[in-house]
């Protein structure tokens, strides 16, 4: 492999397929593992609604932004975000659940004492530290094999009642955890992109093949139930403090968003994609390069 590994020996957790706190949803799928190995704390509830999102390892900055912000408004809103802990978009949707308070499942592609790619430790102790939980069917100690991703693929698509593919290229093993996803009727979700990007190639050819078209967390919010004005309560109950300060900010009057960097004092990547979520969320809009408050969309955050 082209990344090095990282062993965390652990005592082994397993659930057997018989076991009646095996997920209902990954035993109806044909060929389901016979046996989970996992860490963290293993609850009924973090199976409830589960989201799959999975994309390119080479992440665009527009795919990082989109990332971001639905899977911060769906882990907001109850959603458990479930990927396969690879650099790029999968990283990039479980930090943005440990970051918005929410659960988040990583399905690992060797055993679950290893971990890889090694540089991201932190994630994976973070995804532990909030609730979350690490998976696989191979024994603790086993190394990531290639032969092992597409089945750690089966398990990501099927833990979700849906999956959402955010950017891939036309020969992205993205598309391989799409296909699962239909084969296993679940509901599809894929995110737009520019024509002439090689990782908007793949979610456009979803989108023309009957993907559902993502274009916020509005759409996927809604295939899970979840009602309007109970997305915007659960938003304002967790704004971060970052967009309270930008809030607060922007009180003074619309302003750049160089501007704005100097006035919270945050790097240019995290203050972009809080400006994109707190735009989807109907908190602030962008015009002519600034950005000012939306009072109506604001309602009562404080």
């Amino acid at each position: 492999m082209c990344h090095a590994i990282r062993i965390i020996y652990s005592m082994t957790k397993i659930i057997e397929i018989n076991d009646k706190r095996y997920p209902k949803l990954l035993k109806r799928i044909p060929d389901a593992p016979k046996r989970l190995y996992y860490k963290g704390e293993w609850g009924k509830e973090i199976f409830t609604h589960c989201l799959a999102v999975v994309g390119s390892r080479r992440m665009t900055r527009y795919g990082k932004d989109c990332t971001q912000a639905i899977v911060t408004a769906a882990a907001q809103a109850g959603l458990t975000i479930v990927s396969g802990f690879m650099y790029g978009i999968d990283a990039t949707a479980h930090q943005a659940a440990v970051d918005a308070g929410g659960k988040t499942i990583a399905a690992m592609p060797c055993g679950i004492d290893v971990i890889h790619p090694d540089y991201q430790d932190k994630l994976y102790q973070a995804i532990l530290d909030t609730g979350g939980l690490i998976v696989s069917e191979y024994p603790a100690d086993t190394p990531p094999f290639r032969a092992h991703f597409p089945r750690r693929n089966c398990i990501v698509a099927g833990l979700s009642q849906a999956t959402l593919v955010v950017e891939a290229a036309l020969k992205s093993g993205s598309l391989i955890t799409a296909r699962l996803t239909r084969e296993y009727k679940r509901e599809l979700f894929a995110v737009p992109g520019p024509v002439n990007n090689v990782t908007s190639q793949g979610t456009l050819k979803l989108i023309r093949e009957g993907a559902q078209m993502a274009l916020s967390h509005q759409e996927i919010l809604g295939f899970y139930g979840i009602e309007g004005q109970a997305i915007r309560r659960k938003q304002q109950e967790a704004i971060s403090p970052l967009e309270k300060k930008i809030i607060v900010a922007l009180t003074f009057g619309p302003m750049e968003i160089d501007e704005l960097i100097l006035r919270v004092k945050v790097t240019i990547d995290q203050l972009s994609s809080t400006l994109s979520l707190m735009e989807l969320n109907g908190f602030i809009r962008e015009e002519g390069g600034k950005y000012s408050l939306n009072m109506e969309g604001l309602g009562h955050v404080g």
